[in-house]
């Protein structure tokens, strides 16, 4: 009857920890992209360029997101995941709520710098979290739930931003969505418990935490975990930039207002593309069973379908027809999300497992999110003198085929994934 009682609790608490760092992570990316639906009104109030706005979105945010998140995740591996989650999600939403105050791109840079920094201490210890609360064969759907919290995020950011902006102000807009999430701070710190590490496959914590430098020489030694990385984020690369730029495309080629963009690709980004998610991870977990090298094929599979896909939504001439193409490739563009983190934390020991997850989200977001927007506002620009506002559409387009890519690597990487898929303990 205890063990019973037991298991129930273990149940209870397993469900429950995810269900909280779902909205965890859908703040985290509320605060993070509500800039994107916001771009073209403040780059309009404050007389910035694309490539500025790139910077604002891209590089400033990821170079600290990225950097600082491996020593965090270290500091995760050896102390209290939780309360580390809960002052991360207070620091990146207060400075969410003070970019509602900048007059200048320094002060908008400032304000993204203390974001990025805030948001580098969430998903590492998050995503240890949840591979001690749920095994080996549920993992994967388990970190594609956790991951819903992406397209949920993006989906209430674009129509807060998009909304508010309309009728209050863009600044009004960061105060807003900020504020709220000091609340829940609290409520993560004081309700959520933390679970022991290799709970979820019944091992002993040995408590031998390896450096970042052997974490990394662990991990790099393996060929599925150097092609899977750089596939993920080369992946990265084309969905921040589509995300970020996508809004100000449909306000220059086709003259929607933000709250007509924050609604329908909004609802773009948050229901396909929360399928995407789950329905990528549930595939993984259903045929990587049968044969490791499905678990990163599926994926392989999914871009290459997304690549002429993504060619109707950039040469579309009205705006029904560009959002009507959006919706499978932003499902299948977020095929690789669950068991891409699925697998590195299934190849690291237990104590490099916040480590591991720090060093993926690194050479995703650095090369991803800092590049991504980044460059489709440099290629923007450049192209700029020729197409005039119909620009971004082609710098869009041309960044998408970076797809082809990222499915190269995704097929090699599950060639190589069998062999090392073993766990020490």
């Amino acid at each position: 009857m205890t063990s019973i009682t037991q298991h129930d609790d273990i149940y209870r608490a397993r469900h429950y920890a995810l269900g909280i760092l779902v909205v965890v992570y859908t703040f985290n990316f509320i605060d993070r992209q509500i800039l994107s639906i916001l771009l073209q009104p403040v780059k309009d109030d404050l007389g910035l360029s694309d490539t500025a706005m790139g910077m604002l979105t891209g590089f400033a945010f990821a170079a600290f997101y990225a950097t600082l998140g491996i020593p965090i995740a270290r500091f995760a591996d050896r102390s209290n995941r939780r309360n580390l989650v809960a002052w991360a999600l207070g620091i990146w939403s207060l400075m969410t709520a003070l970019s509602g105050l900048a007059q200048n791109f320094w002060h908008l840079l400032a304000a993204r710098i203390g974001v990025g920094i805030g948001e580098a201490g969430c998903s590492p210890p998050a995503h240890s979290m949840i591979a001690d609360y749920y095994p080996a064969d549920q993992r994967a759907t388990a970190l594609g739930i956790y991951s819903l919290g992406i397209p949920f995020g993006i989906m209430f950011g674009l129509f807060a931003g998009g909304w508010i902006n309309e009728f209050f102000g863009w600044r009004a807009a960061f105060f807003v969505v900020g504020l709220p999430g000091i609340l829940l701070a609290l409520i993560v710190r004081f309700s959520l418990r933390e679970p022991p590490r290799g709970m979820a496959e019944g091992r002993a914590d040995s408590a031998d935490q390896p450096s970042v430098g052997e974490t990394l020489q662990y991990l790099w030694a393996k060929k599925s975990f150097r092609h899977m990385s750089f596939a993920a984020a080369l992946t990265a690369f084309v969905g921040y930039g589509f995300i970020t730029w996508a809004p100000s495309f449909l306000t220059r080629s086709f003259g929607m207002g933000t709250g007509e963009i924050g609604t329908w690709f909004g609802l773009i980004l948050g229901i396909p593309g929360g399928i995407g998610i789950a329905l990528g991870g549930y595939l993984a977990d259903r045929f990587g069973a049968h044969d490791p090298k499905w678990f990163l094929w599926t994926t392989a599979v999914a871009l290459i379908i997304c690549v002429p896909l993504n060619i109707v939504v950039f040469i579309s001439t009205n705006s029904t027809t560009a959002l009507l193409a959006m919706i499978l490739p932003v499902l299948l563009g977020n095929f690789y999300q669950a068991t891409t983190f699925s697998q590195t934390q299934g190849i690291s020991a237990l104590r490099m497992r916040a480590v591991a997850a720090g060093i993926l989200l690194f050479i995703i977001n650095i090369i991803g999110l800092g590049l991504g927007p980044q460059l489709v506002g440099i290629l923007s620009d450049v192209l700029n003198p020729e197409y005039g506002d119909e620009s971004l559409r082609y710098a869009l387009l041309i960044c998408s085929l970076v797809y082809v890519w990222a499915a190269v690597h995704y097929f090699i990487a599950g060639r190589h994934l069998g062999g090392d898929l073993v766990v020490e303990g």
